[in-house]
């Protein structure tokens, strides 16, 4: 059996993102973990902690999709900004796809609280990386590229879910093709 910490943050990662945070409580992370209560509060003191260590969880895997996808598509940064796309296609076909972590997560809490900071802090991690590769690319105006395929990948992210159709990632992915290519980047090629 996995240490007893690891057992919480997994079970807690599978429930939050299933039901989100406000509708699963302590006591259902603990019962589920196999672990006494004063288990998880020697790991994590307040809920907030665990929702801050899920939420970390998912910032790793995310970001490391995204920069796996864009990798897999070639050197090319112009390539990479629309190949990050691949990400969101396979992230809409997964069974139990709930969308965005943390927009759902944003959604439920309170703002300036330091659950709502993490999740404003991981967009803006995403967002500088983008403008990175598009900077990169070449774009006459890697800000506005960066914010505007942001955009495409959030709205992608939500409408595989809102929408039930995993096709979003697709018509995300053309969408970010058609953005890349009027913004100049790759324009050297």
């Amino acid at each position: 059996m996995a240490p007893a910490r690891e057992r919480i943050l997994d079970t807690a990662f599978r429930l939050f993102y299933a039901r989100g945070v406000r509708a699963v409580g302590v006591d259902t992370v603990i019962a589920e973990s196999k672990v006494a209560k004063a288990t998880l509060y020697k790991h994590f003191a307040r809920k907030d902690d665990l929702v801050l260590a899920y939420l970390d969880r998912v910032d790793e895997i995310w970001r490391g999709q995204l920069a796996a996808a864009a990798a897999a598509a070639g050197d090319d940064p112009r390539d990479r900004l629309v190949g990050m796309f691949d990400a969101l296609r396979t992230a809409c076909r997964t069974d139990g796809y709930r969308g965005c972590a943390f927009i759902n997560t944003a959604a439920e809490a309170a703002p300036g609280s330091d659950v709502h900071a993490r999740t404003v802090a991981h967009k803006a991690a995403v967002r500088a990386w983008v403008r990175d590769l598009a900077a990169q690319a070449g774009a006459a105006h890697p800000d506005a590229l960066a914010g505007i395929l942001v955009l495409l990948l959030d709205g992608g992210l939500a409408a595989g879910v809102l929408d039930g159709d995993p096709a979003a990632g697709d018509a995300a992915k053309a969408a970010a093709t058609v953005v890349v290519d009027a913004s100049g980047a790759g324009a050297t090629r």
